[in-house]
């Protein structure tokens, strides 16, 4: 009986272990980006606690700012959709506002030297990685399979 329970005790904890390996993900309400300050609220407190975070499936703009996590993974098929900020207050957009700098600042120096050199900071127009071209061009981490 004592094995029983003991068995019993590891699979709950194995599974609850499982369930809060990755506290939050890039998915809603996110994928779509935002206010960027938001987004730089998320990085420190996910950078603070040190807890994992998984961008998975479609993630835009503001949204790649989470690149900037200490303990992200990226997903192979994920798709990561960069563009310059856009500055409210200074109503401009291009890769010198303080918008398009808070997201520079967040990425790897390959990712943000290929993004500047190859212009895709200069205006809105999306320019699409894939999660793949990430951890193998730019070394991003490998998500765990579910």
């Amino acid at each position: 009986m004592l094995g029983i329970c003991r068995s019993l005790a590891i699979a709950a904890i194995l599974t609850s272990t499982a369930s809060l390996a990755f506290a939050e993900t890039s998915s809603m309400p996110y994928s779509e980006g935002g206010y960027v300050p938001d987004f730089l609220k998320i990085v420190r407190q996910n950078n603070a606690s040190g807890e994992p975070f998984r961008i998975e499936g479609t993630c835009k703009s503001a949204c790649t700012l989470f690149l900037g996590i200490r303990n992200v993974c990226v997903e192979r098929d994920a798709r990561l959709m960069f563009h310059a900020g856009h500055d409210i207050k200074e109503n401009r957009t291009g890769p010198d506002t303080r918008a398009s700098r808070a997201m520079l600042d967040r990425y790897n120096d390959g990712l943000r030297s290929y993004l500047l050199e190859g212009h895709h900071m200069d205006t809105e127009e999306f320019h699409t990685l894939s999660g793949s071209e990430l951890i193998d061009r730019f070394g991003y981490r490998e998500c765990a399979t579910h």
